[in-house]
């Protein structure tokens, strides 16, 4: 007899499913999550389904002409344990940023919430090893597990209209780079010179699920030349 998953399975709808293990931000979670999103796409094809991972969830979206919900849930159920090559090779992506007040509106803020020096917080967070868990928001924005706690920061009240590319926030538990324009509200306290997202490059994103990331501080001149 096979062991009950540790994973619940929902309809969303009638051309899609839900897969949710326990809701934490957990790198074994995170990486079973990807593992089944693997296993499912090398059984079944692109072309048949496709997986959207996130932090503790996977959608997987389906053609109710080909598939249905009860079908995916047995095959997803009997899986193997960690069958599939869960991500690729992890990469270490190493990511400059500049901390300077005139580009990091939020950082006083934040380093007051925390009880914290400005340069103790640009420290803690250009010093951590953080996991790209998955992409999602905008095209190539990476939610990055693994910021300290003693600098975790709510998001703000009222979000910001326009947040420049490249510029680095802290929300929640999180931190993260935008990579377009866009509205935003995370606390922003740097902004990397390097450009996150490239729609006609072959491979669109810099980050992919799996990347190592860390933030490298660098000074406004750094940050005028490297642009």
């Amino acid at each position: 007899m096979q062991p009950a998953p540790e994973f619940s399975l929902s309809p969303l709808g009638d051309s899609a499913l839900v897969l949710a293990f326990a809701p934490r931000i957990d790198p074994d979670i995170n990486h079973r999550v990807h593992a089944i999103a693997s296993a499912l796409l090398a059984s079944l094809g692109s072309d048949r389904v496709e997986c959207v991972p996130a932090y503790h969830t996977l959608t997987v979206h389906f053609d109710p002409m080909q598939d249905d919900f009860e079908t995916l849930s047995t095959l997803i159920v009997g899986m193997p344990e960690e069958s599939g090559n869960a991500l690729q090779s992890a990469r270490q992506i190493a990511i400059p940023v500049c901390y300077d007040a005139r580009l990091a509106p939020d950082l006083a803020a934040v380093a007051e919430h925390a009880g914290l020096s400005t340069e103790t917080l640009v420290h803690l967070h250009s010093t951590a090893d953080y996991l790209v868990y998955f992409l999602g928001f905008k095209p190539g924005f990476a939610y990055l597990g693994g910021l300290p706690a003693k600098i975790h920061t709510p998001r703000r009240p009222t979000p910001r209209t326009a947040v420049p590319a490249g510029t680095v926030g802290i929300g929640g538990a999180q931190t993260g780079v935008y990579p377009l324009m866009t509205p935003g509200g995370w606390n922003l306290i740097g902004r990397t010179p390097l450009r996150l997202f490239d729609g006609g490059s072959q491979e669109p994103a810099l980050l992919r699920a799996g990347d190592r990331v860390t933030f490298r501080a660098i000074n406004v001149e750094e940050f005028a030349a490297w642009r």
